[in-house]
Order: C-alpha cells, then structure tokens, then sequence
C-alpha cells in the first residue's frame, strides 16, 4: 500500500513512495498517510454517517401539542448522507441536509425517526416514484393475491400470535404490556439501523415498459379538493397531489376528519401535521388525541421500514410514541393493534409456544414474551417469501445426477433451495454451476442486481423485460436460478422473486455477506443464513492481488497495510474537504489514466454522502467542470454526462446523457436506450462521476477513488469500506482526510441491526418439515 504526499504528486500513483512494510513518515495532524491499523488508538466515532448521513439525532419530544412547531412551509426530508445511494436520489440542498434515501438504505445517511424528516421523503411537491418494479410484479401474480386474500381473511377470525396467547386483541395487549416487566432493556431505537427507501405497497398493475408512462394520479377535482383543506390548514398547496395520490379521492374528507392523515406524505414530519392539526380543529387537536396516535404507529413504522426494519419490539414503538408526546403510548399501540392497523407478532411463534407450554407444566418460569409489531404488507411479504423459500426447500427428496463437479454443483444437484457465500472470485462458481446446468440441458437464467455480462437485472427478470419469460402460470420458465448479489434483496422483491420460480425449479442465492444490505427492508440473505434451512456452500477463493486482500482483511475487521508494487493500492492524505476535491479530480482525470491507461470514464469515484463539501454534489460539480463541461441545457445535464438513473428505490442504473426533446431526457444505459420524462428528470437523474457506496453495490470498475473527507468519519462503517474498496478491480486510490477513523470504523463499527422475523418463520418451517412423517 502506497501513501502520496499531499504535494502537487500527490494524485499521482506513479509517484515514488515509501514501502508499504514501513509506515510513511508524512502523518500529519489533518490526516494519516496510512490507512493505520485497528491497533491503532482510534479517534472516537459515532455509528452513524457524517453530515450527509443518515443517523441524525432525534428532535426533542414534545410535551403538548403546543410544544410542537405548527409551521408547514416547505416541509422537507432531513439528514444528509447516502440516501440516493440506496437508489433514489436526494432532494437538493435547499430542501434540507443530504440525506436521500438511496443512500439512507444502508448505514449511511439515515433520517431520525424522532421528528426531522425521513429518509426517502421528497421535498414538498415532488413527485414520488410509481410502483416499483418489483412491486407491480408481485402485486401481478394471482397466486400471490390469493394468498394475501387469504391471509386478510385468516385475520378476522382469532389470531394465534404464540406462547399463552389467545389471538384476540386483549390477549396480544395483555402480552405487549408483559414486555413492560423491565426484564429486558428496550431495543436500541431504529435511528440506529440502515435506512432504506419505503417501497410502495404491491397494486394490481401488469409490468411496467422499459421507459413506462407516468401512473395515472389523481383527478384534477381531487386535487383541487385537497388543495382546499391544506389552504385552511395552512399548509403548502403544493402538497395536493401527493396527498390525493397518498389518500386516495377521499383525500379531502379524510384530512378533514383526521389532519394527521398528511403523515401519508412522505415529506411530512410529525410537527408539521400538528399545526396543521391545530389549524383545522383548533383547541380539540392535542398530544392525547387518538387520530394522532394512530397516525404516528404507522408513520413511525414507516420510518422504520425506511431503516430496513419489517417489525419493531414493543417497547421501542411504544418509547418512540412517548418522544412523540403521547401520553399514555402502550394504551395508543394497543388501540392501533386492536383496530388492526398494525400485526403483532410474538417472536418465534409456535415453538415458543410449545416450549411456554412445557415450561408451564414444569413449574418454570418461561420468562417474558417478545412482542413484536409491523405493518401488514411487509409481515405478509415475509410469511409469503418464508412459504416459497419452504416450498423450495423441500422440493427434491433425491439428488439428481450432474456427474459431481465444485461443491456448489453437488449441493444444487442434490437440493431445491441453496446459498452461496464468497468475495468477488467466488462469483465465477455460480457462473460455473449455470454453464454445466445447461450443458445438462436444463434451462437457466442468472440474475444480478446491477448490469452483469451473460446475467439479466433482478429488476427486469420480475419486470418480464428480460430474462426466460413466464408459463401459463404466471411463474418463471426455467429449471434453476441463480441470484447474484442476493443481500441486495429487500423482503418484498424476494417474496416476488421466490413466488414466480415454479415447483420443480432449484435457487441459488449467492453474494457476499459483507457488503452493505439491502435499499428496502429486511435483510432476506442473512436470515436466509442465520436460518440454516438450506445447504450452505462457502466458497475457498481468496480475492486477488493487493485490493483483495485489502478487502478481505476488512471483513475480518482489519485494515492492513499490503505490498502494493504496482501503485494497485495508493493513499492520498488530505487536510481539508477543498483539496479532496481538488486530488480526487486529478486522480480520475489525469493520474490514473496516465499511470494505469484506464481512461476517466473507466473511473468511478465514491464518497460516503451526498451533502457537505467533498460530498457527490461537489465533486460530480468539480468533475463535470473538468471532463464534460457545459451549461446544462438539458435540465442541468449535456450530452456525454455521466449520470445514474433511478427508476424506483434501491437501483441506480449508471448511464449516459444522449439528448432531451419533448418527451424527454435521452439516456444511454449499458447499451439501452431511456427516456426519463421531463417532469422525473430532477428527481430520477443525478450526475454519476461520484456515487455513494449504496449506489455502487452490485458493480465493479477497474480504477476507484474512494473519498474520505474530514465530516465523514461518523458515517464510516466496516461494510461501508469493505462495500467501497471492494468496488475496484485493478486500482484502488483512497483520498484519505479521516484520521484514525477509518481504522476504528473497519475494526469496531459493524453493520447496524434490522428487526426482521424472516429468521423465525424459516426455522420453525424447517422443524415442521422435519417432524412430518416419512420425512
């Protein structure tokens, strides 16, 4: 590993510098010239991310209603970090700190769920992204209706939460007060957790086109409507058409009767619905009002799924409605729970259940119960993928005869359901595996979640614009799957994804543990894991050269320095956010295409944030003006810019600018004609010379500049760096302005939790698959 002075060669990676066995003599008090080690005395750093990111502190709870700000103006989304990084873009600095939920999706920027936005909203009058792709799949298939239908039905009649529970409402209260005893400390609040974008509940809409036509909103007398009630409440106008599509026609009647319904709009803090409260009601709307609670369960859920979580404890919902004011909030959770506004869950389920039952019999004491609460649509997401992945599982009972091959071979051969874990290298065993399954004749199909040579998107295979195409049954024509870059998965595309592959079929989910999580909540690949539902293959390929072994020694929770002979791994220490800008320019401009002949395009810088002074805004600023410079006639963009498409949260497409019209904004994306309409260009397309790490997952480049400026240090994590490093393929240059915190975050801050029960379900499926006879 090499360190560069901060002099003029600094950028330079043919610059002579010291070897890396010895540390260089050039520390200085503004930044290390090593990467330094977790022997190293490590500056104090918090788990979340810098300015623009995401872990921002909660605002203050307010006492009354009165306490809260009534003001509505420009209600705007806060944080400040890697939200666009998760795949959608961040409002512009004017609407509020950095902190857009693509980025937001991991442990970078995410917004407070304590009153100061979310992460994912979209400032005041923007328009929110159309059913997702994978939503609209899900929501496409009849098998998936039916079993939501199902389910619905299932909940009107007593619902069997788990241990000594009944299943009707007071019982489930009865056990959410349990939890109350103080037997165990509340759960840390789900600030703390990754933030990711909230993806719109499945509706019945076939598959989107490839550049799909804006979703039909709302009637313009609904909007008028809509736009009556906010004027009288004092809030922005603006907000109409979001509410109406939010709310539904009725959109006005229902604010009308309950103004804490503009919770809906994702822009909308709990503050501002107060004084919109008071201005509508007047002195009837306060803390104690149970429209108010009711409407924060949801949003604060929201947030939460925004942050990766599908259910939160009890106690942490309930302390959360406490900041909030609510006076009385295990009353208001258990009026939310009883009207069926929210599921609860007692965890583990039936086996706790029976393990309760014994312990009862035997005089013990079976300690209190953990209860759970989610909202609807990601608890059925979750039952529905455990069912699939089951299903699967369970599919073949003798292996089939593929003439042995790599371990990963025989474990498919032999099993309808099976993971695979491994770096970048490993990735070639999946592929291997694809290649002997079709010389069997079988048919396959590989899917990723970013452009992949001989591999369709996850995107598109669920979208039907690529891949095998569907049988009469609406499920997938092929015999295996493989799914690359399988964390990438949020609860909801992969309850699409495992529903859509046919009995019969084998899935291979595989990827690598160690890069950031998914944009959208749950964290399907690690459950998967922790479940052991499945046989695991865990592949013996070590990444190569001097990049690899730096990337694999940080997921053991070390930064070494390595023998880097070739310049393939070269600091550069900064003192100060202006000269980051200016090393990182030079370096993609001129030094790595001189020294390596990797031409700029070929460059992909990336930084923990959007915000703040050597955040994406500021260097895709910087190198625009240097490698593509123009007046932005096309809404801030020219031909030849490099740009990232965001057509629905968590996928950041990269592409080039070709030309605008009427229709449009004209992008080429990986040899794929898009047209962004006019009115989505702001909030679908930024410039993509510099992403943040949520938004570079799932893709590689042969030279990355990771940048490191001072403000970042709290959004630094150790999947972070590894995410980030791991990027680069032949170069790696780190422009290095964050002291010791990059050795304290890669040896001590790993990735933030998710509450998920995906876990339980597959365990307690698994032993119910065990225990059938003749099994």
């Amino acid at each position: 590993m090499s360190t560069d002075r901060p002099d003029a060669s600094a950028a330079d990676p043919t610059t002579p510098t010291p070897g890396p066995s010895a540390p260089s003599p050039d520390h200085t008090a503004s930044g290390p010239a090593d990467t330094g080690s977790p022997e190293a005395e490590p500056t104090p750093s918090g788990s979340g991310e810098a300015a623009a990111t995401p872990d921002a502190e909660p605002d203050p709870a307010p006492a009354a209603a009165d306490s809260v700000e009534a003001g509505l103006d420009e209600p705007t989304p806060d944080g400040s970090g890697e939200e666009a990084g998760d795949g959608e873009p961040e409002p512009e600095p004017d609407a509020v700190p950095a902190a857009d939920e693509a980025g937001d999706g991991g442990p970078g920027a995410e917004p407070p769920v304590s009153g100061r936005g979310g992460v994912g909203e979209s400032p005041a009058g923007s328009e929110t992204p159309a059913v997702s792709e994978a939503a609209a799949e899900l929501a496409a298939q009849k098998v998936e209706r039916e079993r939501i239908a199902r389910r619905k039905a299932e909940r009107q009649a007593p619902v069997e939460a788990g241990g000594k529970l009944s299943g009707k409402a007071a019982d489930l209260l009865a056990a959410v007060r349990a939890v109350e005893g103080g037997e165990k400390p509340p759960a840390l609040y789900f600030d703390d957790a990754p933030a990711a974008p909230r993806k719109a509940v499945a509706a019945t809409a076939p598959p989107p086109p490839r550049n799909p036509e804006p979703a039909a909103g709302p009637t313009p007398g609904a909007v008028a409507s809509v736009e009556a009630v906010l004027t009288r409440g004092g809030a922005p106008a603006a907000l109409a058409g979001a509410a109406a599509t939010a709310l539904g026609e009725d959109a006005a009647d229902l604010l009308a009767e309950d103004p804490w319904r503009l919770l809906a709009v994702a822009a909308v803090r709990p503050a501002q619905a107060d004084g919109f409260a008071r201005a509508l009601l007047g002195p009837e709307a306060g803390p104690a009002d149970e429209r108010r609670a009711a409407a924060l369960v949801g949003w604060l859920l929201e947030q939460a799924a925004l942050k990766g979580h599908t259910a939160l404890e009890a106690p942490t919902l309930e302390s959360a409605l406490a900041q909030y004011g609510v006076p009385a909030p295990v009353e208001a959770l258990e009026r939310a729970i009883g009207d069926g506004a929210v599921l609860v869950f007692n965890e583990g389920e039936e086996a706790e259940a029976e393990e309760a039952e014994e312990g009862e019999e035997a005089g013990e004491d079976t300690g209190p119960v953990r209860v759970l609460v989610g909202l609807e649509g990601y608890a059925l997401a979750e039952e529905s993928l455990a069912d699939g992945l089951a299903r699967l599982a369970g599919g073949f009972d003798t292996p089939a005869d593929w003439g042995g091959g790599s371990e990963l071979i025989r474990a498919a051969a032999g099993h309808g359901l099976v993971t695979h874990t491994g770096g970048e290298a490993a990735r070639a065993e999946p592929r291997a595996l694809a290649a002997a399954a079709r010389e069997l004749g079988l048919r396959v199909c590989l899917a990723a979640h970013a452009p992949a040579p001989d591999a369709v998107t996850t995107a598109g295979l669920l979208a039907g614009t690529e891949g095998p195409g569907r049988d009469a049954d609406g499920r997938f024509a092929l015999d295996l799957l493989i799914v690359l870059d399988a964390p990438q998965l949020d609860v909801e595309t992969a309850a699409a994804l495992v529903e859509s592959v046919p009995d019969g079929a084998r899935l291979v989910l595989s990827g690598d543990p160690g890069v950031l999580g998914s944009a959208g909540p749950g964290r399907v690949f690690a459950d998967v894991l922790a479940a052991r539902a499945c046989p695991q293959v865990v592949s013996r390929v070590p990444d190569p050269g001097p990049v690899g072994e730096l990337v694999s020694g940080i997921g053991i929770g070390e930064l070494n320095q390595v023998d880097a002979p070739g310049k393939e791994v070269v600091i550069v220490p900064v003192r100060d956010a202006g000269e980051a800008v200016h090393r990182t320019v030079q370096l993609v401009a001129e030094s790595v295409p001189r020294a390596f002949g990797i031409p700029a395009d070929s460059v992909q810088v990336i930084t923990p944030g959007h915000g703040g002074s050597a955040g994406t805004r500021a260097l895709n600023t910087a190198l625009k003006e240097r490698l593509n410079p123009g007046p932005g006639r096309f809404g801030g963009f020219d031909p030849g810019d490099r740009v990232v498409h965001v057509p629905s949260p968590g996928r950041a497409v990269p592409a080039t600018v070709v030309s605008a019209d009427a229709r449009g904004l004209h992008l080429d994306g990986a040899g794929a004609r898009i047209v962004v309409p006019k009115d989505r260009v702001e909030s679908q397309v930024r410039h993509g010379w510099a992403v943040t790490a949520h938004q570079a997952v799932g893709a590689r480049w042969p030279a990355v500049v990771v940048v490191l400026p001072g403000d970042a240090a709290q959004a630094l994590s150790r999947d972070w760096v590894y995410t980030a490093f791991g990027r680069a393929e032949r170069h790696l240059s780190v422009v290095h302005g964050v002291d010791q915190a990059l050795a304290h975050a890669v040896a001590q801050v790993p990735p933030k939790p998710r509450t998920t029960r995906l876990t339980g379900l597959l365990s307690a499926l698994a032993e119910a698959a065990r225990e059938k006879p003749g099994e």
